[in-house]
């Protein structure tokens, strides 16, 4: 379909909650998903949410098969997930990298859950329930923050690790998430 504009932080549409999707496999479902696909391919993306091209409906889509910004990391399958619910499985908090589509140029160092179980539906309306761990639950719970009007600098603890990407990992070829 197409690749839309991603917002950036400080656009007040990414500090809201996302209401719920009320209505599975319609075309405008449909068309939402693949504007989200192209926006996230197109930018090598490892997930986006639907706030993120503008729209506020609970929606994120992600997956990391070989990805260049994400050499190293294991695959996560791709998934849309609507309506999610997250619940944290132990108290275990990893801190990493991350990067934003929406916070371009820049990294920070993130404390996320290790272990997640995860609830939601398809765009068809099938439900999804999945637990996971280590990178695929660092990016489901990236993504399904920006449904609940969080980005991922509201996160950091230490902001002596949040920085442009170019300053913090020189001569590294590291793209925005």
């Amino acid at each position: 379909m197409a690749v839309r504009t991603v917002l950036r932080m400080g656009d007040p549409l990414l500090l809201q909650k996302a209401l719920p999707v009320a209505a599975f496999d319609t075309p405008e479902l449909h068309a939402l998903i693949e504007d989200m696909q192209d926006t996230m391919r197109a930018m090598d993306g490892a997930g986006i949410a639907a706030p993120q091209i503008g729209v506020s409906l609970q929606v994120v889509i992600f997956g990391v098969d070989k990805n260049p910004r994400y050499p190293d990391a294991v695959q996560v399958p791709f998934t849309v997930l609507i309506n999610p619910t997250l619940t944290a499985v132990g108290d275990e908090i990893e801190d990493d990298w991350e990067g934003c589509l929406s916070v371009p140029g820049l990294r920070g160092l993130v404390p996320r859950y290790t272990r997640l179980h995860y609830k939601g539906f398809d765009q068809h309306g099938n439900g999804i329930d999945r637990l996971v761990s280590g990178f695929h639950a660092r990016v489901v719970q990236h993504e399904c923050d920006h449904l609940n009007g969080i980005l991922y600098p509201m996160r950091i603890t230490d902001l002596s690790q949040f920085g442009y990407t170019d300053v913090l990992f020189p001569g590294q070829d590291i793209q925005e998430d």
